[in-house]
């Protein structure tokens, strides 16, 4: 903790945040060797687009009702238990992939219901975890943290699967990488163990903080700018897999675009989480939007590997630009909202029912394309050029949002908030 804590020149670092790091580093390990060549996996099966999208399509219907049931369990269960269903569901779904195998494509739907279910579990848990365990402090500090997490899982995850994957023949090498997943994810439930109990408690009431969004400006923004990211990245998701694939007929080089992308994803996130401050956010979600978005057209109208890379690069040095104050305005956002101490599960779930509302609209119009003009590519790359402007949206949404000055006497009452949060009684300590 001391060795982390010098790292990000934090001078002590909480034990439940160093556990929810670690959780979120063995998630996004197993996540980064398997996830990708997933879709790999299902396309070499079925060849089809339009398999894909609706295996895709039902883990982002399956995640916001899981969500849903989620956020109410976790008004009347400890959310580290949640969290552990979550990955309990992810565990399911590769021990599923691993004995289906040859059967694949007849359980697509399945497949895809079961991982959304699992999504929905762990991210309304690990979501709500990091709202309580975190202060506006050091909020940017574990985005950024996390961010690195993430790019070093992406470093060394698709790099390693593609080598063996190429490497052994008739699919033992997803198998394999489909097992460590397994593994790794048993590991993340007994750290999980090891998380401090926190119980709540009231009525589960999402219907409400729905309807906030009418009274406070901030939280709409929020929410909009969370649909628009939804509607980006829910097809972007899996196409530029697909095409790296496609382009270049090779799990390996797939693993080496996810080095090299993650690779830039890591510098980047290790720099913004130590520059960007408070003041700056509203122009680096602008900045990570631009080029988030124009970075696209370098891959529409030719695609070869040497301009996957080159889109790869662009796209992931400015993705940490936009995530990393995004997530901590979002945080904050939620943390003055009403009620924010009793509702904070609520919150959680209405943004991602936002977010993933995105993603469904995203998925929907892809199938629709494929549709409209018959499976031909050319209308592929007309809806990515659309559905890209999805991050740079997201600065138009929170441009307006601002923080009211408290007066002293409001100070004090947060800061007794804190306390009562702190020992798990209640929510935000902003």
């Amino acid at each position: 903790m001391k060795a982390l804590g010098l790292f990000f020149n934090k001078k002590e670092v909480p034990k439940d945040l160093l556990l929810l790091l670690v959780i979120s580093g063995l998630y996004f390990l197993g996540i980064a060797l398997s996830n990708t060549f997933v879709n790999v996996f299902l396309w070499k099966h079925t060849n089809s687009f339009v398999d894909i999208a609706l295996y895709n399509l039902m883990i982002v219907i399956f995640q916001p009702l899981t969500f849903l049931l989620a956020g109410r369990w976790a008004k009347k269960v400890d959310r580290v238990i949640v969290l552990r269903l979550g990955v309990i569901f992810l565990a399911l779904f590769f021990i599923s992939v691993l004995l289906f195998g040859s059967h694949t494509k007849e359980y697509l739907l399945l497949f895809g219901a079961v991982l959304g279910v699992g999504y929905g579990f762990y991210w309304l848990a690990f979501n709500v975890l990091t709202f309580e365990i975190t202060e506006p402090e050091t909020r940017d500090f574990f985005n950024g943290f996390q961010g690195i997490l993430s790019s070093l899982a992406g470093m060394i995850g698709p790099i390693f699967a593609g080598w063996l994957i190429a490497s052994l023949s008739n699919y033992t090498g997803y198998k394999i990488i489909f097992g460590i997943s397994l593994f790794l994810f048993a590991v993340a439930i007994v750290m999980s163990w090891f998380l401090e109990r926190r119980p709540a408690k009231g009525h589960f009431i999402f219907q409400r903080i729905m309807a906030e969004r009418k009274n406070n400006p901030n939280w709409k923004g929020v929410l909009y700018a969370h649909f628009f990211q939804g509607l980006k990245e829910g097809t972007f998701a899996f196409v530029i897999t697909i095409w790296v694939f496609l382009t270049t007929k090779s799990e390996f080089a797939l693993g080496k675009f996810g080095l090299i992308e993650s690779g830039v994803m890591f510098i980047s996130f290790y720099i913004v989480s130590r520059v960007i401050k408070q003041d700056f956010r509203k122009t680096s979600i602008l900045l990570g939007g631009l080029f988030l978005y124009f970075s696209i057209f370098i891959i529409l109208f030719k695609l070869n590997f040497t301009l996957l890379i080159l889109y790869g690069i662009i796209a992931s040095a400015a993705f940490p630009l936009l995530s990393v104050p995004y997530m901590s305005i979002t945080f904050d956002v939620i943390g003055r909202g009403w009620k924010a101490a009793e509702m904070r599960i609520e919150y959680i779930v209405v943004r991602e029912l936002y977010y993933n509302g995105g993603r469904i609209a995203s998925i929907l119009l892809f199938l629709l394309t494929v549709w409209a003009f018959k499976n031909n590519e050319d209308g592929i790359r007309y809806l990515m050029m659309v559905l890209g402007v999805g991050h740079l949206v997201i600065y138009f949404c929170l441009r307006h949002i601002h923080f009211v000055v408290k007066h002293p006497e409001e100070a004090k009452n947060d800061a007794h908030e804190a306390r009562r949060f702190h020992d798990g009684e209640s929510g935000s300590t902003v």
